[in-house]
């Protein structure tokens, strides 16, 4: 190797490391603030995830009050054959009912 040739060497390797240098210099500084806006996405629910989880509740509500319509139903059906534990079991649903419709809009109501 030719003695003048080594300063370009050198050079050009403290040109790509001074680069490298920079980039870590600069995702150093960011960091942080990255950081704290992830915290907020995280900690912050968007409109439309507000939306679908009150869609979810609600459908689960819905679900839920089809189902105690189904066993009451039954149970009345049983009461009215002359079982009692049966019209028991029918009136606590019909309560359960009663306490589960006010949270279920009208129109989805069966």
């Amino acid at each position: 190797m030719r003695p003048y040739c080594a300063p370009m060497i050198v050079a050009g390797a403290v040109l790509a490391l001074s680069g490298c240098v920079a980039k870590t210099a600069f995702d150093v500084a960011t960091a942080p603030v990255k950081i704290a806006s992830k915290g907020v996405d995280l900690a912050t629910t968007s409109q439309s995830e507000a939306d679908q989880k009150r869609g979810r509740e609600l459908r689960k509500r819905e679900e839920k009050l089809g189902q105690l319509q189904r066993d009451y139903a039954k149970q009345s059906k049983a009461c009215v054959k002359g079982y009692d534990k049966s019209c028991e079991a029918a009136r606590t649903t019909y309560n359960q009912m009663q306490d589960l419709l006010p949270t279920v809009p009208a129109g989805s109501q069966r």
